[in-house]
């Protein structure tokens, strides 16, 4: 074992952040002798940032340590490893559960998770965690009641109080969402996704002026970020701000020309209008950046209803339907297919 490996082993057990990321880093540029490359160093950078909250950097090193056999192979005997040297450390167990997490063994990691809250019932992280996974399985109840854990061990833990908001907002229940939100505003004013969330609860509570402030000032916070004026293009459709809208939709293309979900928005704009052309090219630059978005093959399928082509049209609305989870929109393409006489697949 490297002085660099044993060091990033006793940070991370001792939940020394700074230390181990230090540590971490200097592992990953002097790997063991006769080794190329090494996937461990790169998982505990991974679980630092999850720590930290830092989603978008933990994603950027999953590709290193998590997205080949042969390194989750090696990173799980690592952790193996060290929750048998020191089986009474929460952080092991902790750690051993992000691991499980991500390699797609979520379930198994509820028992790891357990195993961390044991050990350390004052720590709102293995909550956190343990949440995560509650909300994958739509298990949102058992969720709510992790996040609550975690917010109360951590009043300052924003993830949590985030992903609380949000679970509250999905059940309708605005009114439990909208405090969560403006506490985590409180102590990440410069987050533009939380002035955003906050706007979304707003808007759907019906408080569309104190909504439309919520998203100005996050596009003030990020004036360049494709999600928010897309976003704030949403709010304006469906205040039937058209041409407002469009705007937001082509500032979204501006910041980011992949953004698929504002070139099916423009597909459908287009669509309304009746230039076909470009409505088959905007669903099919949103199918371009996510070959899963709904919202585009639906475009798709009454383009080919349109053009008289049945066949091709039944084919996207199938795929629609399969994609979209909002039972309405499928039923909406059901009732219009039985309407005319046809049935999706």
């Amino acid at each position: 074992m490297t002085d660099y490996q044993a060091q990033c082993e006793a940070r991370l057990l001792e939940g020394q952040w700074d230390q181990a990321q230090q540590a971490a880093l200097a592992w990953s540029r002097h790997p063991a002798t006769g080794t190329e490359k090494d996937p461990r160093p790169h998982f505990a950078l991974n679980v630092i940032h999850l720590f930290r909250g830092e989603f978008a950097e933990a994603w950027s090193t999953h590709a290193n340590c998590l997205e080949e056999s042969e390194d989750i192979a090696q990173v799980k005997e690592w952790i193996e490893g060290i929750v048998a040297r020191q089986p009474e450390q929460a952080n092991a167990h902790l750690v051993m559960g992000l691991f499980l997490a991500q390699s797609g063994q979520s379930e198994q990691s509820i028992a790891a998770y357990k195993n961390a809250i044991k050990l350390a019932p004052q720590s709102a992280h293995p909550h956190y965690f343990l949440a995560q996974i509650h909300e994958r399985a739509n298990h949102l109840e058992m969720a709510i009641k992790e996040y609550r854990e975690a917010v109360r061990l951590d009043p300052s833990h924003a993830p949590a109080r985030t992903n609380l908001g949000v679970a509250y907002q999905e059940q309708g229940r605005l009114e439990m969402a909208i405090p969560q939100y403006r506490e985590v505003i409180k102590l990440k004013p410069h987050d533009a996704t939380v002035h955003v969330n906050l706007a979304c609860a707003l808007a759907e509570q019906g408080k569309f002026e104190p909504a439309l402030q919520s998203y100005k000032e996050a596009l003030r916070l990020n004036p360049k970020d494709a999600a928010v004026h897309f976003s704030l293009g949403d709010f304006y459709e469906a205040r039937g701000r058209l041409d407002q809208a469009r705007k937001e939709y082509d500032a979204a293309l501006v910041a980011d020309p992949n953004f698929g979900p504002a070139h099916s928005a423009i597909g459908w704009f287009e669509l309304g209008k009746q230039h076909l052309q470009a409505a088959y090219d905007a669903f099919n630059r949103a199918l371009k950046s996510d070959d899963q978005d709904p919202r585009a093959y639906h475009g798709l399928g009454e383009y080919y209803w349109y053009k008289g082509k049945r066949e091709s049209a039944m084919d996207n609305f199938a795929k629609a339907i399969k994609y979209y989870k909002d039972p309405e929109k499928k039923s909406a393409i059901l009732n219009q297919l039985f309407q005319e006489g046809q049935m999706a697949d």
